[in-house]
């Protein structure tokens, strides 16, 4: 007998996690596995699955969940560093508990809307965006910031760092959310607060996650201060650890990527982010496959994306900016840009086949990748153990019009006397 915890799609379309189609009646089980059904199993729900698309949910590994407070037009044309220092460095410094807590709903309720269901966060308070992603049935790797200035949670790394010493030690590793050490960057983190995290992260058995040569000044200014290129200097500390996160890593050497794929980090491409800060360069994705380094799909925060939490936006424009920027067409094609964003996951996004935007499905229906990747669906479904987080369109786990007039009304104070 199955399990009571699975679902069953009738006359649905399903690609697993090796792109591979498969289409008829199917189970969803609890563990995140799948399974043809014979029609007669003990299911929770049993559902038509014409006109439904089941693939793996996306993932998004880098975020700044709670800067949906951030995602307005003040700062739009701003370059990266002016737009830290003159927008969101004063506008944070009035950060509280709640803001963080209204910020990181919207957000929750924007992944499930869209079919994510992990996010790779960087934000403070990390206990509070925590405590959403739980409550919305979301799995995250929250990370606590870590840096040397513009800390509205702590006084000073120090203090950062022992607060996220004791909630690693208490964590559950078993618990859908897991917490990291988010030290921001080579420039807001002196060599000590790198070394400090790097050591707490192997004491706790934790993962770190870092802003790394996003920009061309980043790199020129830790050229001339340390004689070494950011990758390299990080290394020289001996600050990677297996699993580390490292956000951007666009203006990097091969002898960089290499290290990288040394110390098996995750590097996280983020198109849109880059592209509307103007940072001057992407992550060239084939020097990283040839080294052999684990890549990934993020976001960014929403102000400095202009795509919200959209990873089909942002995989599409994975795709295109690879494409445009290696002169090379073949680049990233759709199955292997949606193996990209969703690589890892062991939960189910389910899309809408009769969406506009799914059409033509093909002479032998085989555009549903491609279709997904360029033009999008709605996410009418989603599923995390087992729990339906969205079901035909509605959002179960997060009230949505309650989440958005919360946004609104805390941003009008988050702002208040803001030019």
């Amino acid at each position: 007998m199955a399990d009571d915890l699975s679902v069953r799609y009738r006359n649905a379309v399903l690609y697993d996690e090796s792109g591979h189609k498969h289409v008829g009646d199917v189970l969803l089980h609890d563990d995140g596995q799948w399974s043809k059904s014979k029609g007669d199993e003990d299911v929770q729900h049993d559902l038509d699955g014409s006109g439904r698309l089941i693939t793996r949910s996306l993932q998004n590994w880098h975020t700044h969940l709670a800067m949906q407070l951030n995602a307005r037009d003040f700062s739009d044309g701003f370059p990266l560093h002016r737009w830290l220092n003159e927008a969101v460095f004063p506008t944070e410094a009035r950060l509280n508990p709640e803001y963080v807590r209204v910020g990181a709903q919207a957000a929750a309720a924007e992944m499930i809307r869209t079919g994510s269901s992990f996010a790779a966060d960087m934000y403070f308070y990390p206990a509070v965006t925590g405590n959403v992603l739980t409550d919305a049935g979301l799995r995250g790797l929250v990370g606590g910031p870590v840096s040397d200035a513009a800390l509205p949670s702590h006084p000073d790394a120090a203090s950062a760092l022992d607060e996220l010493d004791s909630m690693l030690k208490q964590q559950n590793t078993d618990n859908r959310v897991q917490y990291a050490i988010a030290t921001h960057s080579v420039y807001l983190c002196s060599e000590e607060t790198l070394r400090r995290a790097s050591e707490l992260a192997e004491k706790r058995k934790a993962r770190l996650h870092i802003h790394v040569s996003e920009t061309r000044k980043e790199i020129a200014d830790c050229h001339e201060k340390t004689g070494l290129y950011p990758v390299e200097y990080l290394n020289s500390l001996d600050f990677f650890k297996p699993g580390t996160v490292c956000a951007h890593a666009s203006w990097v050497k091969k002898n960089e990527i290499r290290m990288l794929a040394e110390h098996q980090v995750t590097a996280v491409h983020c198109p849109s982010s880059n592209m509307k800060i103007a940072c001057g360069g992407t992550m060239s994705l084939p020097a990283y496959n040839d080294a052999g380094v684990d890549v990934r799909i993020g976001t960014d925060g929403a102000a400095s994306s202009g795509s919200g939490l959209d990873m089909l936006a942002e995989a599409r424009l994975a795709a295109l900016v690879q494409r445009h920027d290696h002169w090379d067409a073949t680049l990233l094609p759709a199955a292997e840009v949606f193996s990209m964003a969703t690589k890892g996951s062991s939960d189910w996004a389910v899309w809408n086949l009769d969406d506009v935007r799914m059409r033509p499905l093909g002479r032998s229906g085989n555009r549903h990748l491609a279709n997904l990747i360029f033009n999008g669906a709605d996410c009418l479904d989603l599923w995390v153990d087992g729990q339906a987080l969205r079901m035909n369109g509605i959002t179960q786990t997060i009230d949505e019009a309650a989440a958005w007039k919360e946004l609104d009304r805390a941003v009008e104070t988050y702002y208040e006397g803001v030019e």
